[in-house]
């Protein structure tokens, strides 16, 4: 029987408002002041990512939709019947649903995701679709270890699924972390499905992350005017604003909130000056070679399988698997 949205099971690793303090703190207190890309999404930052999809600079999005089009089956193939799909970020299930249409015999789909609001959307159309596959919908920070809830079969293998090149918002570290939590959830014959921003023209990447609608920069202020809604924070977003440049030496793109005068933000009890022109770190786009992903892989103790492109090569899907199937 498909869960219902009004069925999600709220994780009790689900930040807080002191966590969420706690993490403002840490970060303005820092010598470069940086704050976590997960603050992007509440409901009107889930939002405002879907209309960054749709723009024409944004490639990430109408590329991999294309690679799921035309490979969603043979995706499906070699992950096998019975499989239990775990999401990482389910966003708006357009890419899931393409996969779902080809799995034969699904356990049990369990999407993990920050933005309640997101989830159940999300959650909603896809049982409605899909009204034989059990949904197991989770509410929470996927960056942190997963009590993953028990399928009402048992599957074959368990796959999870990390769609739209968020990997690439991690520090090498922080994404083989990653990768190794994934390989510690997946089941030992199971996979990670995942899909990986490739190298390529550094204009093109650029564009992608100034969109001239300037909706990557409000979605990017976004994060300051949830932080005072929600937090108590007082931060003058007017005097903010957004950055994002390729740095070509380390392969990504760095987002910045630039403050544009000397000013001073509360956050609780305490006080951070930022000086004109301080940049505040908001998020990495790490772009990849197939060779570099592989290699940050094998640092997870996982293998590329394999790999599905576009014709131009900008971005790909690919399937990992244990480095050492007996562990």
């Amino acid at each position: 029987m498909s869960a219902q949205p009004k069925d999600i099971r709220v994780d009790d690793r689900h930040p807080d408002v002191e966590d969420t303090l706690e993490v403002v703190r840490r970060g303005l207190s820092a010598k470069q002041k940086k704050l976590p890309s997960r603050l992007f999404y509440d409901e009107r930052g889930s939002a405002l990512f879907e209309r960054i999809c749709e723009q024409p600079e944004y490639y990430l999005t109408r590329t991999e939709i294309a690679i799921m089009r035309d490979h969603a089956a043979d995706i499906a193939q070699v992950m096998g019947p019975d499989v239990r799909l775990v999401e990482y970020g389910s966003g708006s299930g357009i890419k899931t649903r393409m996969l779902l249409e080809h799995l034969q015999t699904p356990a049990a789909y369990v999407p993990v995701e920050i933005s309640r609001s997101a989830l159940m959307e999300s959650v909603a159309g896809l049982a409605s679709r899909f009204p034989g596959v059990p949904m197991q919908p989770v509410c929470a920070d996927f960056t942190q270890p997963l009590r993953l809830p028990v399928a009402a079969r048992p599957p074959r293998r368990t796959v999870i699924y990390f769609p739209g090149s968020t990997i690439g918002n991690f520090e090498a570290k922080d994404a083989v972390r990653i990768l190794r939590q994934m390989r510690a959830e997946m089941s030992v014959d199971g996979g990670v499905l995942v899909g990986v921003d490739l190298k390529k023209d550094p204009a093109q990447i650029e564009a992608a992350y100034n969109d001239a609608a300037g909706v990557t920069r409000e979605f990017t202020l976004n994060m300051l005017v949830r932080l005072n809604n929600e937090v108590g924070t007082d931060f003058d977003v007017s005097a903010f604003r957004h950055r994002a440049r390729y740095n070509a030496l380390a392969g990504r793109i760095e987002t910045d909130l630039v403050s544009t005068k000397r000013q001073e933000v509360h956050v609780g009890g305490d006080t951070f000056a930022f000086r004109e022109d301080e940049a505040m770190h908001v998020e990495y786009s790490c772009k990849y070679s197939l060779d570099d992903f592989a290699q940050m892989a094998a640092k997870a103790g996982l293998s590329v399988a394999q790999v599905w492109m576009d014709d131009e090569r900008r971005f790909s899907v690919q399937y990992l698997v244990r480095a050492d199937p007996a562990g």
